[in-house]
């Protein structure tokens, strides 16, 4: 089934190759977890985490050897790159200068007038965008006297957003992130009233894997469901291929992108007799080698013939397994009857 939701009508922005807001995709990011400064490992990461789905991503800038690593890394890079700023202004002006496509910036930590006009001039001049990146571990000064978190988020932003645009930067993206769900939920509805620049979404420091996806997937995927968000990374401890990996399931749940077949597997309980999980690596082995387009396409494997082609029945193609035998069924018709052995190469055959 197509999405039905309905997304906020948000400025377009470009980061290099890639456009945000409007009516275009909604993009994924991820983050390079390796120094900035040691090329040859972020090339190699950056170049997996495209291959696994990434569009945009980003590297710390600590320091000027990682700002001037930016020139080497972007030669050997097809995606977007993104300049992740924080205390030192200069270290922007310098991404800038060794041609990243978008810089990161927090306010909570460059808000000097003076340092963020001439952040604000180059980009302008360089036509690079910069994101407003709040976060609720940086609130500073009296933005730390406001009655709530999600509050304090929306006024520094929004402030940020004005002294932007008052040194002629209006080619801007705007992420508000905090480790509570909820704090960072109701400060992107907040913000999503005061502006029409389009939002990075995210929820930051999400705890182990496994919380972590659980706790973006629910608040990435409310916001979505509300309209809101134009590029989302899913913050996670460890490898960075997971977070992709994530965000592409979080889209392809909610209708709104479609990356290879949809998958219909049921959890097995007793009545399964055979390894399920094993039956579906291998298909999703061989259905990597399709050399056909199947992001519309539903694919089911069922453990057991007794809900099988019923509970799948919407499927396209599926296979319900019984002992030693499954069913291969199309649209919850059975279509035939096959030896286990035979069925995952009968049910990939039905897809070229």
């Amino acid at each position: 089934m197509a999405s039905t939701i309905k997304r906020k009508h948000n400025k377009a922005v470009r980061i290099g190759d890639v456009v945000i807001g409007v009516n275009h995709p909604v993009a994924i990011q991820s983050m390079v977890k390796v120094s900035t400064a040691n090329t040859r490992a972020a090339i190699k990461q950056i170049n997996e985490l495209e291959n696994a789905g990434c569009e945009i991503v980003r590297v710390a800038v600590r320091d000027a050897r990682d700002a001037k690593a930016i020139a080497v890394i972007k030669k050997n890079i097809n995606i977007p790159l993104v300049a992740d700023i924080h205390f030192h202004y200069r270290l922007a002006l310098q991404a800038l200068e060794s041609g990243v496509d978008k810089i990161r910036l927090n306010p909570g930590n460059i808000f000097k007038k003076e340092e963020v006009k001439e952040i604000a001039r180059s980009a302008k001049a360089r036509k690079i965008p910069i994101r407003i990146g709040s976060n609720s571990g940086s609130l500073r000064g009296n933005y730390l006297k406001v009655k709530d978190v999600e509050s304090a988020l929306v006024k520094q932003t929004h402030d940020y957003i004005k002294t932007l645009e008052d040194f002629g930067a209006d080619n801007l993206v705007i992420s508000l992130k905090s480790s509570d769900m909820f704090e960072t939920i109701n400060a992107y509805r907040k913000i999503s009233r005061l502006c029409s620049y389009p939002f990075h979404l995210g929820v930051t420091a999400t705890g182990m894997l496994y919380d972590g996806i659980v706790k973006s997937s629910l608040g990435i995927g409310i916001l979505l469901l509300e309209g809101i968000g134009d590029t989302i990374r899913v913050s996670l401890l460890g490898n960075p291929l997971d977070e992709v990996l994530a965000a592409k399931s979080i889209l392809t749940s909610l209708g709104i992108r479609k990356f290879g077949p949809q998958y219909i597997c049921c959890p097995t309980c007793g009545r399964c007799e055979v390894d399920l999980r094993e039956k579906a690596k291998e298909l999703a082995s061989k259905l990597a080698g399709v050399n056909k387009d199947l992001n519309r396409t539903t694919v089911a494997l069922m453990g057991c013939m007794v809900n099988g082609p019923g509970e799948a029945k919407h499927a396209d193609i599926g296979i319900a397994f019984g002992k030693s035998r499954g069913i291969l069924f199309k649209k919850g018709k059975v279509i035939d009857i096959l030896k286990e052995n035979q069925c995952i190469d009968r049910l990939v055959g039905g897809l070229k």
